[in-house]
C-alpha cells in the first residue's frame, strides 16, 4: 500500500527529525532538511559528522530509530522511505546511490555493467521464464531498448568508445562515472552519490562537474550528494547543509554557507581565545544553554576540535534504561569556566 502524504510541490525528498541511535551513541540528533527536485543539495560535514549514515537511513540500509523520510514522485505518489523494505525504495520510490567505495562488475564490459541495472524491465519482457532464449518480439523490444539507454548514458559519461572494454580496466575517474551513468540507467528520481570525488584528480574532477551538471539540467533527476571536496561543492551545488556530530549547523546556498562561523569552526576549529567572540557572532542559544547547564569534571576526555560540537561522552550510562552521554569538555565549557585568554585578556583591559 502506497503511504502517502502533502508536502511542498518543489521538494522530492523531506528529511523531519530524523534520529539515528547506536546503543548509547546518537549518530544523526533531530535532523530536518529538503532536497528540492531539479537541484544539486550537498551534504558536508567534518568526518564522522553522520552524512553516509543519513544516506544509509534513505536508501533503507539502516531504519531511523525517529524521524520521517518522505519521497514525493512527480506522477503525486509519495512514500515514507522509513516504512518501505529496501528494496522497493529503488524499484517504487526511484531512489538510486552510490558507494565511497567503487562498486562495479570488473569483470563484465562497460556497457554489460549498464545493461545489469536494467534487469528488471528485461526480465519483465520475458515474462520471468525463457521467452529470452526464445527470441519473443517483447523481450527483443525490450532489450533494444535497454542497449539504447546504455549508450546514452556512456555518451554523456564519456565512455562510449570504452563500452566493450571490461570495467576493471578503466581509469578510476571513468569507474566514478561509469557508477553514475549505471544508477542513472534505473531511471531514478532522487540519486544520492556518495563523495563522488574522492580521489580524483583535477581534470576527473572537472570531467564528473559536466556529468553532474548535465543531470541537473537536462534530466528528471534530483541530486543529493556527500563531498568532501569543496571546490566541487562550491561550483555546482545548488542548496548546501552542513553537519556536525549528528546536528545540523548551516543550511543554505554555497555562499552563504562557506561564510557562516559555524561551518568555518567546525572545518577549521578556532583558537581559545577566540571561542567567546564566535558564540556572540552566531548567538547559538543550544551551546548557551549547555554552558549554564553542563559540569565539567577534571577527569573528562580532551576538549573537541570544534565547539560546536555536543559534549564528547566520558561514558554511557543508563537512564531509565535508555542509554546516555555521560557530559564532558568542550571548548565552550572553557569559556563558561572562565579559563581561555580571551576572558583573562578583557578582565585585565576593564581594569
Amino acid at each position: 500500500m502506497v503511504e502517502t502524504v502533502t508536502i511542498a510541490r518543489d521538494v522530492v525528498l523531506s528529511v523531519e527529525h530524523l534520529s539515528m541511535r547506536f546503543g548509547g551513541l546518537k549518530a544523526i540528533d533531530d535532523l530536518s532538511f529538503d532536497v528540492r527536485r531539479g537541484e544539486i543539495t550537498a551534504l558536508i560535514g567534518p568526518n564522522g559528522a553522520g552524512k553516509t549514515t543519513v544516506f544509509n537511513c534513505i536508501t533503507g540500509f539502516y531504519k531511523p530509530t525517529e524521524g520521517m523520510l518522505t519521497l514525493k514522485r512527480k506522477d503525486g505518489h509519495a512514500f515514507l522511505l522509513e516504512r518501505l523494505p529496501d528494496y522497493e525504495i529503488p524499484a517504487r520510490a526511484k531512489v538510486a546511490r552510490t558507494f565511497q567505495n567503487i562498486r562495479l562488475f570488473s569483470g563484465m564490459t562497460v556497457l554489460e555493467n549498464l545493461l545489469v541495472a536494467q534487469h528488471n524491465a528485461l526480465m519483465k519482457a520475458s515474462g520471468f521464464t525463457i521467452l529470452g532464449l526464445l527470441g519473443s518480439s517483447s523481450y527483443r523490444n525490450a532489450d533494444e531498448a535497454s542497449i539504447e539507454l546504455a549508450s546514452y548514458w556512456l555518451e554523456r559519461a564519456d565512455l562510449l568508445d570504452r563500452a566493450d572494454d571490461p570495467a576493471g580496466d578503466l581509469s578510476y575517474g571513468a569507474q566514478r562515472r561509469l557508477e553514475i551513468a549505471r544508477a542513472m540507467c534505473t531511471r531514478p528520481e532522487l540519486l544520492c552519490l556518495d563523495e563522488p570525488a574522492a580521489g580524483l584528480n583535477p581534470r576527473e574532477s572537472a570531467e564528473l562537474n559536466v556529468l553532474l551538471r548535465f543531470i541537473r539540467d537536462q534530466s528528471d533527476t534530483s541530486i543529493l550528494l556527500i563531498e568532501h571536496d569543496m571546490s566541487v561543492v562550491m561550483q555546482i551545488s545548488d542548496h548546501v547543509v552542513v553537519l556536525e556530530y549528528g546536528r545540523k549547523i548551516s543550511d543554505g546556498d554555497p555562499e552563504s554557507v562557506k561564510n557562516d562561523p559555524k561551518v568555518i569552526a567546525a572545518y577549521l576549529g578556532v583558537e581559545d581565545e577566540e571561542v567567546e567572540e564566535v558564540l556572540v557572532e552566531v548567538g547559538d542559544e543550544q551551546i548557551l544553554e549547555q554552558l549554564e547547564s553542563v559540569p565539567v569534571g577534571d577527569a573528562a576526555p580532551q576538549a573537541s576540535a570544534s565547539m560546536f560540537a555536543p559534549p564528547v561522552a566520558g561514558s554511557i550510562e543508563r537512564d531509565d534504561g535508555d542509554a546516555a552521554a555521560s557530559p564532558a569538555a568542550s571548548k565552550a565549557a572553557q569559556v563558561e569556566k572562565g579559563a581561555t585568554p580571551a576572558t583573562k585578556k578583557s578582565g585585565e583591559e576593564d581594569k
